[in-house]
C-alpha cells in the first residue's frame, strides 16, 4: 500500500453551505452555565448517551462504531463556509493486494480543518478478510475510520448475488440490481438476504463507463438501531458507494457518516467514492478466488 499526497478543488453550487452542528443539545439543565462554557471551549463537542447493547439485539462492537455510539462524544464541526471557497487536500490509498485505489480527504484549507483517519483494517487478501455476514460472501478487505467525525471508508469484495444479478454480461447490469446484490450480503446478523436488504433504503442509483469498464453508483440509508432505547427513525447512517466487477467478484467502496452530519461531510465522501478505480494487477495482486482456504 502506498500513500501519495495530492490536491483537488471541490466545487459545488454556491448555496451549498455547511451548517454548524449543535453544541450540548442534550445537556442537563442543572449543569452550571460556567461549566458548560468551559467544556465547550475545551472539547467543542456535543454529548450523547449510550446504553450497553444486549445479546438479544445481536450487535457486535463494530455495529456500535458504525452508528457512532461506541463513544460518548461526537465532535461538533466548526463552520467550514462554502465548499466552493475551500480547497480540499487529499491523499491516495493504493491497495496492490486487491488492485484498486481511491483518494480521501485529509485537510480543508483555509479553514484549518484536519480529518483524523485511523487505518482500522489494513489491506488483506479476500480469503483472510473479515466477513460482513455469517455466510462470509461479502468481506471487508480494507477500512479507515475517523472516530472523531464519525466517518468510515471501507472496501468490500464479494460474489454477485444471483437473486438480483442473473446475467453474466455485466454490461447489462442495472445499478439498482448491483446495489441490491451488495446490500443483501451486508449484515452481521443471521438473517435472510431479503431481511438484510430491508435494513437499507436505496435513495439513488446510476452507472458510468470509465476506461471501458462499468461502475455502478448508489446512495442509501441504514436505519437499523443497535439499542432498544433508540428508535430507528432517530439514528441512521448515510452511505454513498461505488461497485465494479473483476474476475467474477464485485469490488465496492462504501463511505458513510451519521445522517445528521451528511450536509457537512457528504460532499467529501462523494468525492472519495467517485475516485474509486480498479487498477491493473501487479505481481502483488491476489485474486479473490485464489487459495480460499488461506487465512493469513
Amino acid at each position: 500500500m502506498a500513500l501519495l499526497n495530492s490536491s483537488l478543488s471541490v466545487s459545488t453550487p454556491t448555496n451549498a453551505s455547511l451548517p454548524n452542528l449543535p453544541f450540548f443539545r442534550d445537556r442537563p439543565r442543572s449543569l452550571p452555565c460556567r461549566k458548560i462554557i468551559e467544556m465547550h471551549k475545551k472539547f467543542n463537542f456535543c454529548s450523547t448517551s449510550i446504553s450497553k447493547p444486549t445479546s438479544e439485539n445481536g450487535f457486535c462492537r463494530r455495529d456500535l462504531l458504525l452508528f457512532g455510539l461506541s463513544s460518548s462524544f461526537v465532535l461538533s464541526i466548526p463552520s467550514l463556509g462554502s465548499l466552493a471557497e475551500e480547497e480540499l487536500k487529499t491523499a491516495t490509498m493504493v491497495d496492490e493486494i486487491n488492485a484498486y485505489s481511491y483518494t480521501y480527504p485529509v485537510e480543508l484549507s483555509p479553514a484549518n480543518f484536519a480529518f483524523k483517519w485511523v487505518e482500522s483494517r489494513k489491506p488483506e487478501r479476500y480469503s483472510s478478510a473479515a466477513p460482513l455476514s455469517p455466510d462470509a460472501r461479502l468481506r471487508i478487505v480494507s477500512e479507515r475510520v475517523d472516530f472523531t467525525d464519525n466517518l468510515i471508508i471501507s472496501v468490500t469484495i464479494g460474489p454477485p448475488n444471483s437473486m438480483y444479478i442473473k446475467s453474466k454480461d455485466k454490461s447489462t447490469w442495472a445499478a439498482k440490481d448491483v446495489a441490491d446484490s451488495v446490500l443483501s450480503d451486508k449484515s452481521a446478523l443471521r438473517v435472510t438476504s431479503s431481511q438484510r436488504l430491508a435494513e437499507s433504503s436505496v435513495l439513488d442509483t446510476h452507472s458510468s463507463n470509465i476506461d471501458g469498464e462499468p461502475y455502478w453508483y448508489y446512495e442509501y440509508l441504514v436505519r437499523k438501531s443497535p439499542t432498544k432505547i433508540v428508535g430507528e427513525s432517530n439514528i441512521y447512517r448515510h452511505y454513498v458507494a461505488s461497485t465494479a466487477e473483476r474476475d467474477g467478484f464485485l469490488y465496492s467502496i462504501n463511505a458513510s457518516t451519521l445522517g445528521a452530519q451528511w450536509n457537512t461531510m457528504g460532499p467529501f465522501l462523494q468525492k472519495t467514492v467517485e475516485s474509486f478505480r480498479l487498477l491493473s494487477p501487479t505481481r502483488d495482486y491476489v485474486p479473490p478466488y485464489k487459495d480460499p482456504w488461506r487465512f493469513w
